[in-house]
């Protein structure tokens, strides 16, 4: 297998679709992360194929992401009401961050599903719960720029593999347009996260490196301008000088592979097209295929 091939489509019209290849990068993650999406699509359907961001104009994709997260904590109001607040506008991170640590309490960190709330839950009341998290990271993305990318993931695959202390010498900082980067899969921030939220919510242990992986990847159709990049690489390092007590504590001095930045690029776009009007009308995943 050398190559990614995914089928997006008019979400109203399956037939409507165009095909885009990426080429595999090789080394052993890639291999690794395949074997992993061999196995999940075995077994497990893509859990939201319309998981798109920064495609269509700013006010559309406000006025969808405050729908959702607001439906969202409706319903999960609607069973018990234990958030007291609606958002109003996306870029109010304060709120967003409450959003949040209510996520990680009721929800739980990776493989921990275990407060009394979730196991009474019926079913739709546990998706709400842990859209909540997918959806506050929606609103973050629109305020911040709204880069036009999408996401694969199969929520029901067990995230059991963990990265080798050598993969983490693959982790890019620099987003690239028309990469496909291995997904983020913990439940928690990591250092990149906790220094761009300014989260005042967050308990220690929602602190999660980038350790483990899955089949989930995302493919970022921008190029990051490297003076914003050298700006995030800053405010990082700023913000690991004003916790170093906190990282000192978890054994984390600078430079540890557990607070490296970026992602794993996984896959090269191969193809000569102006991609993003491909996709305004084809929000939608139809197909993922190793070749």
């Amino acid at each position: 297998m050398s190559d990614l091939q995914i089928k997006y489509c008019d979400p109203f019209n399956h037939l409507d679709s165009v095909t885009l290849h990426y080429k595999l990068r090789s080394h052993a993650v890639s291999d690794k992360w395949a074997q992993r999406l061999v196995l999940a699509q075995s077994k497990y359907d893509i859990d939201d194929p319309g998981r798109f961001y920064g495609i269509g104009s700013i006010e559309q994709q406000q006025q969808h992401a405050l729908q959702l997260i607001n439906d969202c904590i409706n319903t999960i109001n609607s069973f018990e009401s234990i958030i007291d607040r609606q958002l109003v506008q996306v870029d109010d991170q304060d709120t967003l961050n409450y959003l949040h640590h209510t996520f990680e309490i009721y929800h739980g960190l990776l493989d921990q599903q275990t407060h009394e709330l979730w196991q009474r839950a019926p079913e739709v009341v546990r998706r709400a719960l842990a859209d909540l998290n997918i959806l506050v990271h929606r609103c973050e993305s629109v305020y911040r720029g709204a880069q036009p990318r999408h996401v694969v993931t199969w929520y029901g695959l067990p995230k059991t593999e963990q990265l080798d202390q050598q993969d983490y010498a693959l982790f890019e900082d620099t987003v690239q347009f028309g990469i496909v980067y291995l997904n983020y899969v913990e439940i928690g921030k990591t250092l990149d996260d906790l220094a761009v939220d300014n989260d005042q919510y967050i308990s220690d242990d929602a602190f999660r490196p980038f350790r483990h992986y899955s089949a989930d990847f995302n493919v970022k159709f921008w190029t990051d301008d490297s003076r914003q990049v050298d700006q995030k690489r800053a405010k990082i390092k700023e913000y690991y000088d004003k916790n170093l007590e906190f990282f000192a504590e978890k054994n984390l001095p600078w430079g540890h592979p557990y607070l490296t930045s970026g992602s794993i690029p996984l896959a090269d776009l191969d193809e000569d097209l102006d991609v993003i009007p491909q996709l305004t009308n084809r929000q939608w995943v139809k197909s993922v295929k190793l070749i």
